[in-house]
Formats: structure tokens, sequence, C-alpha cells
């Protein structure tokens, strides 16, 4: 009997195990999506989840399909509910979630999100399309985005925000930021250099030279960290190292625009002007030249310096042309004039910063009513030259960069003020007039003043005085009278009107007079004020910015002249006073 065989099981006819799984489901739904079918891809990416709750990526393809059907809220939930629940760490979330702020024109929305990707996220792989992103919100929203960090950037980012304060002149603001940089990242060279930039702006000359000196301790050849220790041996005075090191500087011919426009203005700081001059007129041959008056005038400067006269015009001539607003070849132009007018006079000074010389800017100073010019206030290098002479210049330079701080009046002046209070060897004078300025400027909290070895605290809103009370219709006399020569007398003049009261109240303590009639005192005041500093007046005119009258104005005029002699002081000075 024939045995019957079993049939042999083909390949055909094997059954296979049929697994769903997360894999399973995204592959259909990948699928899906190649042929367009949201509505599919959509349906398998939600099981995909189901079968793995706590892989992200599964979230954030169904938030991407959702957005894909222009679901942007539905997305925006799934991309909170990974952020919230799933993965934290998965900062792209906060990028996804922009865009969809952005295309439902929620814009304030979009920028939040967009600045937490931007703050937390380290690995920077929408860094282009957030900073495009930024440009836009910054459009719709009419404001600058208030981003502090970009965390993918390792600083770069911290170190263009105080690139551009020590651009704009805040100086400390700048260093502040920059000391922080190169605490957490002691190789950003350029961070440093900027420090010590920022250093020698502020006048702090010691602590310029010594960051310089970490720059090239780590880098010998760092080209900006050589230019700038030139310029600090040419301050410092240290003539041998300067002559070693600007000959080093003349033999480099640099490939890079920027280290090219460093070493021509540091070859022109150095007085080295036939150098200067090689290097920018082949920054002149640039393509971006043309749109630059700046450098137009440091050519004009190199141009003058080596006697190429006519070129210098010309060069001027270009910079008027491309920045007519500005004062600065104007003035040139004209001292080239005079110059021509009276050669006997000799070469006149010429500076390579793109500003009016410091003697000049004070001079349109004084002369204006409105106090400084807006182009004082904001222009960096004024503000620098302020700062340096604040440190650098002789007492009468002090005193009108004292004044003039006290009407550019931000937090930078605060700060450069209260630190010349700390200046042991400073005129006590000096000190006095930082300290009414800052009064001026609304601050009212005791600040410490250092005198040799001894510091004390003095409070600004008082009047500077040795007594040992300060009642309140002294004030009240001060208060009038600063009122009514507020439009008239420069800081100076009212600080010394000041000086006067409390000299007098002074004198007579504790015997002083009984103070009823306001007016009368603060007349005084005002009257021996501007005869101390050689202005015309005359009791009638006084009397009347008082409403009172001559007679009466006089009666205290020459109570408070008996007391503290000030026409005889004044009398040495200007001999026709009445």
């Amino acid at each position: 009997m024939n045995e019957k065989k079993r049939p042999t099981k083909t390949k055909r006819g094997k059954v296979l195990p049929f697994s769903m799984d997360a894999g399973f489901f995204f592959e259909r739904a990948v699928s899906s999506l190649d042929r367009y079918r949201y509505d599919k891809a959509l349906k398998y990416f939600r099981k995909a989840v189901e079968y793995e709750p706590s892989n992200p990526v599964n979230h954030c393809n169904m938030a991407g399909i959702l957005s894909e059907m222009g679901d942007y809220e539905a997305s925006n939930e799934v991309l909170q509910t990974v952020l919230e629940e799933v993965d934290p760490a998965m900062t792209e979330c906060y990028f996804y979630m922009a865009n969809n702020y952005a295309n439902m024109d929620m814009f304030e929305a979009a920028e939040e999100a967009l600045v937490s990707y931007l703050e937390q996220d380290e690995s920077g792989q929408f860094l282009s399309e957030a900073e495009e992103m930024i440009d836009l919100l910054q459009y719709e929203l009419d404001r600058p985005t208030k981003l502090k960090s970009i965390k993918s950037r390792h600083g770069v980012y911290e170190h263009d925000q105080a690139r551009a304060l020590l651009e704009e002149g805040k100086f400390s603001q700048a260093v502040k930021m920059l000391e922080e940089l190169v605490r957490n990242h002691t190789d950003f060279l350029a961070a440093r250099n900027n420090l010590a930039l920022g250093y020698y702006y502020l006048g702090l000359f010691r602590k310029a030279l010594d960051t310089v000196g970490e720059v090239l301790a780590q880098d010998p050849g760092n080209l900006h960290g050589l230019c700038n220790l030139a310029i600090f041996y040419q301050h410092e005075g240290n003539h041998e190292a300067l002559e070693e090191l600007a000959g080093r500087l003349e033999n480099i011919v640099p490939f890079h625009q920027e280290h090219v426009f460093k070493l021509a203005t540091t070859m022109g700081i150095l007085g080295r002007h036939n150098a200067a001059f090689g290097h920018f007129r082949r920054l002149l041959r640039g393509e971006d030249a043309s749109f630059e008056a700046s450098l137009y005038h440091y050519a004009a400067v190199a141009a003058y310096y080596t006697g190429r006269r006519s070129e210098a015009e010309q060069l001027w001539n270009t910079a008027k042309r491309l920045d007519p607003g500005s004062s600065v070849s104007d003035y040139y132009l004209n001292c080239l004039a005079q110059e021509r007018e009276h050669p006997e006079a000799g070469p006149f000074p010429v500076n390579y910063q793109y500003l009016l010389p410091f003697e000049e800017q004070m001079k349109r100073w004084e002369v204006t009513d409105q106090g400084i010019p807006t182009e004082l206030k904001e222009n960096p290098l004024i503000r620098s030259s302020f700062f340096w002479a604040l440190r650098h210049g002789d007492a009468k330079t002090k005193l009108q960069v004292i004044q003039a701080l006290g009407l550019i009046a931000d937090r930078e002046v605060e700060e450069a003020l209260q630190g010349f209070l700390l200046e042991p060897e400073e005129d006590a004078y000096l000190k006095e007039m930082a300290l009414f300025v800052l009064r001026n400027l609304g601050v009212s909290n005791p600040l410490p003043v250092r005198t040799g070895a001894t510091t004390t605290m003095v409070d600004p809103s008082r009047v500077s005085t040795e007594l040992p009370v300060w009642q309140n219709e002294w004030q009240a006399v001060v208060d009038l009278a600063m009122e009514r020569m507020k439009r008239s007398f420069d800081l100076q003049q009212q600080h010394d009107m000041e000086t006067l009261w409390a000299d007098f109240l002074t004198r007579l303590y504790p015997d002083t007079p009984t103070i009823s009639h306001l007016e009368g005192w603060a007349a005084a005041l005002e009257y021996l004020t501007a005869k101390m500093h050689g202005l015309a007046v005359t009791y009638e005119q006084v009397a009347q910015n008082y409403n009172i009258s001559a007679s009466t104005a006089r009666r205290y005029v020459q109570r408070v002249d008996e007391v503290c002699g000030v026409k005889e002081k004044i009398e040495a000075i200007f001999p026709s006073v009445q």
C-alpha cells in the first residue's frame, strides 16, 4: 500500500507573522505622505503615538502633519505636550511653534516661542531660519526683538551685542558684558581685545594694557592685539617698545579688509602717516568705499600729514558730499582755506577721529541755548573723548566735561561720575560739581567719596555743606533760585550759587537769619552768582525776575555780601563791578 505523501509547503503559501507596532504605522504614514494623503498620514501618525507615547519624534511628526493641513492651533497643542510631558529637552519644538504662530498672524506669541528656541537650543539646527524669522517679526511688530543670548553660538551673540554697545559709546555696559564673556570663554580673543578697548575708552589704562597682554599671551601674532598694544605703548610713553612694534606692523600687508582698516587707523594714530595713507588708499579701491564718508576723512588726514594738500581737499570734499549733515569736513576744508591765506601760521592740527576736535566741540556747545547738540550726545567717539578727558584732562577741561556729561544724562554718565568720586587725588571742587550733577540726574542714595586714604558716604540729594542741619526754608531758597536760573545759567554757575548760599549760612551758624522772604534771598544769590562769573546784570533785572523791588534786591545782596565778601573777591578779577 502506497503511503500518501504530505504536500510540500511552498514559499508562496508560508504564513508570515503580522506585527503592528509604531514602526509599522510610521512607514504607512510616510507612504501616505509620498502620495500627499495627509488625512491618512495623520491617522497613521496618531497610531504611532498610541504605540510609543514616550517617543517625542512621533508627536512631532503628528504636529508637522497638522501644520501642513493648516491646523496650526492643534499642531501647537501637540508640541506643547512634548515640551511639558514627553521631552522638555526637545527645544526645536519652540521653533515649530513659532512658525505656527506666525502663520496665524500671532506675531508676539511667535516672537516669544522663537526667543525660547534661540536661548535654549544648543545645536542651532534652525539658526539661520530663526534669524530670518526675527527680521520678519521685527518688521511686523515694528520693534527690535528682546533677545538676551543665542545658546548655540556660545557667546558670539553676546559679543556682537557688546561690540554694538562700544560703537554706541555705552562703554560701561559693554565692559560688564565683555568681562562676563571672557570669564566664561577664556579663549574668546576677540571679546578680550574689545574688553581692552573698552577699558581704554573709559580711561582705565592699566586694565587695558593687562588685558591686551592676555590676548597676546594666547596668540602672539593677533593683529588686533598688536595694534592695540602699540597704541597703549604710545599712551604709556614706552618709546623703545613702540618703535620695535611699529616697525613690525609696518611690514604687515593684511588680506582681510577688517585687518587692513585696523592697521591703517593704528598707523595713523602712531604717526606713521605714509603707511596709513597706503592702507587707506587700498581700502578706497574696495566696493563699499563710495558709501563711507568717514573712510575718506581718514584718508584725507593721512594725505594732509604727508603733504598731499590737494588730495586731502578732494577727499574731504567727497566726505562732505557723502555726509552733508556732518560739520567735520566743512571744518577741515575751512582750515585748509585759512592755511592758504596765511601760510606763515603753519600747518593746523588734524585728527583721524571723524568728529570735530574736542576744543571745537566744547566751543560750539558753550554757545548753544539748548545744551549739548544731539550729535554730541549720540556720537560714541565724542562720548569716549569726554570719558577720557574726565580722567586725563586738566582741571578746566574736567570741569567742562562734568557739565557736558550732566547734559548727556544717562546711566553711563552716572557710572562715570560715581567712579570719578572714588579717585583719591581729584580736586575737591570738581567732586562737588560731580555730586551736584548726579543730584540733578536724580541720584539720591548716599555715594562713596574718596579723599586720599579716607572714604566717606555723601548724600548727593542735599547741598554740600559742613552744617550739622539743613533746614527746609534754606532749601526752599535754593529751589527758587534754581528754578529761575536754569535757563540762563550753566551747571557750574548753578552749583556756585548753592555753594555761596551754604557759605553764607555756615559763616552765621547758629545765628542764621529767619528766612521769611524767599524771593529776596534767591534774587541776591542770582545777582552775586552772575557777578562772580562776569555776567552783566542789574538790580532791576534780577528784581523783575523775582517780582520784587530793586531796592529789596539790593538790600538782600548787601546782606549776603557783608557776610561773604563776595564783591571784594570779584573786584580782583572784574574791577568794574558795581
